[in-house]
């Protein structure tokens, strides 16, 4: 059952809102990676086919972390060797640093992502780095991906508000993702790693850049803003969002993230808002009921709760 079935309008006026939002899906990576018990590679590899069929076109499939740190993703090269490649859609990978660049470059692929951190505690507890040093450390990795043809995306975590230091200043923020756009990253997602932005804290955040055309927003659903915030985003000139199919995930360094904003629930607010999107709610929802069962659980998304009730 999709959005147009159960009583939604056709179009509604999108005054101040882009015309179409592209779906960053990181279900099949940050949606798994804090698992306990690890999830077959068969599982992964189904789970990205079926939301490829679900017309997500932007996949981030995997990780090139140590498996040490993350072992739900030590199969990133099993996974990508098996990968049914969809015409169209693209399958970026994390990769912390110069060796996982290389990794990456063996596996053959073409997009990747980095991830910084907006604040200095953060920095230290997941990266091993103070603030500034970390983008000494990105820096290389970023020229050497660009130079072998790679498209760079750079996350920038604890954009709004830190465990261990409170509300982040916002000039801070603008400092560190203007360094990584800077250092040839075409794309920047501000991350609310543990879930507590505001809409006028996005709002501002986000007109503070001035520049829009590179942004894109990562939302963590902790206090139940992930869609008011999304929404404040979008009317503030963003037009890519990062969500996870089902609601899955979480921050395995960040003990107070919650799940990511559920791309069911961002579908139904761009489906209500009249903004073009790409997807089939209905085979999506079926594809995180799917998952669900595969880790034992009930998805959190309402969406889905609702429509697959």
């Amino acid at each position: 059952m999709g959005a147009r079935e159960v009583g939604l309008p056709e179009r509604v006026p999108a005054g101040g809102l882009p015309p179409r939002v592209e779906i960053w899906e990181v279900g099949a990576r940050d949606g798994l990676q804090n698992e306990s018990s690890v999830v077959p590679v068969e599982v992964k590899l189904e789970f990205l086919d079926r939301l490829a069929g679900a017309g997500l076109t932007t996949l981030e499939a995997t990780s090139f972390v140590h498996p040490k740190w993350v072992p739900q993703l030590a199969d990133a090269e099993q996974l990508l060797a098996g990968l049914d490649r969809h015409d169209g859609v693209r399958y970026p990978v994390l990769v912390p640093n110069d060796r996982g660049l290389n990794r990456a470059l063996e596996a053959g692929v073409d997009h990747i992502a980095i991830f910084a951190s907006a604040t200095e505690t953060f920095a230290q507890r997941n990266l091993n780095s103070t603030f500034d040093d970390q983008f000494g450390m990105f820096e290389p990795v970023v020229a050497r991906a660009r130079k072998e043809g790679l498209e760079v995306r750079g996350y920038l975590s604890m954009c709004f508000g830190d465990p261990w230091e409170g509300v982040v200043d916002v000039e801070q923020v603008v400092r560190a993702g203007k360094r990584l756009l800077d250092f040839g990253c075409s794309q920047l997602s501000l991350g609310d790693t543990i879930g507590v932005a505001t809409t006028n804290q996005v709002t501002r955040l986000i007109e503070a850049f001035g520049d829009t055309s590179a942004l894109a927003v990562h939302f963590h659903d902790t206090y139940g803003q992930a869609l008011a915030n999304t929404e404040a985003a979008l009317r503030a000139g963003v037009s890519t969002v990062d969500s996870s199919a089902g609601g899955l995930g979480g921050c395995p360094y960040a003990e107070s993230a919650t799940g990511n904003l559920a791309t069911e629930d961002l579908v139904w607010l761009l489906e209500g808002l009249g903004v073009e999107h790409g997807v089939d709610l209905g085979k999506l929802v079926e594809t995180s009921v799917w998952m669900a069962g595969q880790l034992g659980r009930p998805s959190p998304s309402r969406v889905v709760n609702a429509l697959a009730g």
